[in-house]
């Protein structure tokens, strides 16, 4: 499959409400997955607007609340929540999230009720409060939660998923067949017609911007004092503040939102650590150490050394070893140098090495090698 782009007449605005209301026409249970980011918002409105044109209002909207994150999340969030036309899922239940910045505590039991103490922010009154889901991992939980609220009807959910950050996933969102003709989702249970579907997977960071700004629609501001700070526009993330591809952020939120600062500090072990060592410096060191004669070696001394536990460590030495043979060869040192951050983001389940951008030049090469190792291991 080759990796080009194909322009249409139509543009990204008009192809995605065709898309949009062709869900609606599918399914019966159409839920609009929001993470306070911008394209979500986008996806939102979008959904908002073919909803009131098929007479599907109010919409139900989703939101899984990790507790660490941006208060200017959480009020861009409620102001959607309380919108007349919306029907609210703020899921606010115990569940666990991954800490990336500590080597003692890895995780964060988000709403455990033994630490309502503790919270970072009370919970909002029109939240959902029980996990009655079967599951307390957040990557488990999508699935689990449609087959709870939605056991006997075919449902989709629709988020704010792009393919323009890595021609991996612009593979993944245009090479497989996912429901009706279309590549641009995933099954979440077949069986039970359950689906989630990115239907702005084909837009650009700046066709979001121009949607949002041409339309008035809210946003969150948190992306405005970012931009003030010089934060690039692929390091803008609104997530949760602890999560491996998020910690960077916590440099900056002590200075935008220093009282929320504190109150995760009190609550997370390892962030006043992560964010006191500033926006690079927690990652992989800019100069090798005078100690290690490659960064190879340097690595390896990392894993020994600061990964305590064996499975999660025999995880880092395969992951690594798979990444040499495919990317070894595009990147160098510049792959050790990765795989270190994730040593020092304790990334076990591998998000950050998962989500390595491939250069569009070399992704016709690296899939061939990808194959090549596929079928030597039949």
């Amino acid at each position: 499959m080759s990796n080009k782009k194909v322009f249409l007449k139509e543009n990204v605005f008009d192809a995605a409400l065709v898309r949009i209301r062709w869900l609606f026409d599918e399914f019966p249970n159409v839920v609009v997955g929001v993470s306070g980011g911008k394209d979500s918002t986008v996806v939102l409105h979008l959904a908002l607007l073919v909803a009131r044109e098929k007479g599907r209002l109010p919409l139900r909207v989703m939101w899984l609340d990790q507790e660490a994150e941006w208060l200017s999340t959480v009020d861009t969030v409620r102001e959607i929540m309380l919108r007349p036309e919306v029907i609210p899922m703020w899921l606010q239940f115990p569940f666990k999230l991954f800490n990336a910045t500590s080597f003692k505590d890895h995780w964060l039991q988000c709403w455990n009720p033994n630490d309502e103490a503790n919270w970072i922010r009370p919970k909002e009154p029109n939240s959902y409060k029980e996990n009655r889901y079967g599951t307390d991992r957040f990557g488990e939980l999508f699935e689990r939660i449609f087959a709870v609220e939605f056991p006997n009807q075919k449902s989709c959910y629709i988020a704010g998923v792009r393919a323009e950050e890595s021609p991996r996933r612009a593979s993944g969102l245009t090479g497989g067949h996912t429901y009706g003709g279309v590549t641009w989702g995933k099954e979440l249970n077949k069986r039970r017609e359950h689906y989630t579907f990115y239907p702005i997977y084909d837009w650009s960071y700046t066709d979001v911007w121009k949607a949002i700004h041409d339309n008035g629609w809210p946003y969150n501001k948190v992306y405005d004092k970012m931009y003030q700070y010089g934060v690039p526009v692929n390091d803008m993330r609104v997530s949760n503040l602890h999560h491996e591809t998020a910690v960077r952020a916590l440099f900056i939120l002590q200075e935008l939102e220093p009282e929320n600062y504190n109150k995760i500090v009190a609550r997370v072990e390892g962030i006043d650590m992560a964010g006191k060592m500033g926006w690079d410096d927690f990652y992989c060191p800019h100069h090798l150490p005078p100690m290690f004669s490659s960064w190879k070696e340097y690595r390896d001394y990392l894993l020994e050394n600061l990964i305590d536990n064996p499975d999660w460590k025999e995880g880092f030495r395969k992951k690594f070893k798979e990444m040499e043979e495919l990317l070894g060869w595009i990147f160098g040192d510049k792959l050790m140098r990765l795989h270190i951050t994730s040593i020092l983001c304790n990334d076990w389940e591998h998000v950050k090495l998962n989500n390595v951008p491939v250069p569009r030049e070399h992704w016709e090469e690296y899939k061939r090698r990808r194959n090549e190792r596929k079928a030597a291991k039949q």
